[in-house]
């Protein structure tokens, strides 16, 4: 199927105020209007932007209180906006689970035709892990430009299997919705591992942090556009990170690069030489395979001894 190429992409590096829903979600909504309003086709908020961030100490009453369910009044709101627009838009919020009363830390994703569903943290982190449940499964959502994947925070950074996910399904644009706070050495974490994700897949990639105060955190914002140059290997800014600052970042995206980038890369495509793809799945299929044997899947620890025996069965 043939994609259109050439995407508006805006992000916003966001002051969510704690606990203030009503407050967040109205601010939100003025910035997708000025974002619709200048041509954006795609508007990325932060991780928990609806809400806040952080815990009050050790107590999860805020996420829990302020957990809504998709559809749910802040989704439906977003949804409305986001038709008025024709505009596709990925917001963070704690997400409760109709059926189960489970709480998620979620990315809500709307578009021109209304809710599309919500992205479940797969990898909480932190103190998130305190109301948050595991999410399960990814979320990848058709747009004129393709299919784009979203990843939250911890996801993107550590566990570049998400990533690679997508991008093997054919998406050219991944959305991180993130909070990484202002913690010494963020900034080597934080612009190493999304840059990282870009040479690895040859994608976009689009990140969205919260900025300023959040309960104890300070949070640094560096919310940016980040993807392949026509030079092979490289990567380029399409919205250079602003930090310490609330800010609207646009770009304009021709996502044709992402297609001769990989072509090059020759991850999954056929290289010329071997006639196979590089990137070999089974390989890892079995490996992960192993490691449940020897009880490496669960986080437990096994004995050396016990692994070397069972290596020899």
């Amino acid at each position: 199927m043939a994609y259109d190429n050439i995407v508006n992409v805006a992000t916003v590096n966001f002051n969510a105020e704690w606990g203030n829903k009503a407050g967040n979600l109205a601010r939100m909504k003025g910035y997708i209007r000025a974002a619709g309003e200048r041509g954006a086709n795609i508007i990325l908020f932060p991780e928990t932007a609806l809400t806040g961030y952080n815990v009050k100490g050790e107590s999860i009453e805020m996420q829990l209180a302020d957990a809504e369910t998709v559809p749910g009044p802040a989704a439906n709101e977003l949804a409305e906006l986001s038709i008025k627009y024709g505009v596709y838009v990925v917001v963070g919020m704690p997400e409760r689970d109709a059926a189960t009363g489970d709480v998620y830390n979620s990315a809500l994703a709307a578009g021109p035709q209304g809710l599309i569903g919500t992205y479940r943290k797969i990898h909480p982190a932190g103190k998130e892990s305190m109301w948050a449940k595991k999410g399960s499964e990814p979320l990848l959502f058709d747009t004129p430009w393709g299919p784009v994947g979203v990843g939250i925070c911890y996801d993107t950074y550590s566990f570049p299997e998400l990533f690679r996910y997508y991008a093997a399904l054919g998406s050219r644009l991944y959305l991180n919705p993130t909070a990484v706070s202002d913690v010494h050495g963020w900034k080597e974490y934080y612009y190493t591992l999304l840059k990282a994700r870009v040479l690895e897949n040859g994608s976009f990639l689009v990140s969205a942090n919260l900025v300023g105060p959040d309960k104890d955190l300070q949070f640094p914002g560096g919310s940016l556009i980040v993807g392949p140059s026509v030079t092979p290997l490289g990567t380029r800014y399409y919205a250079e990170p602003v930090e310490n600052e609330e800010a609207l970042l646009l770009a304009t995206l021709d996502l044709s690069i992402v297609d001769k980038t990989r072509g090059m890369l020759t991850l999954y495509n056929d290289n010329p030489i071997t006639g196979v793809p590089d990137w070999r799945p089974d390989i890892y299929e079995r490996l992960l395979t192993d490691l449940k044997k020897q009880n490496k899947w669960s986080g437990k620890v096994v004995p050396v001894g016990a692994v070397q025996a069972s290596a020899a069965l």
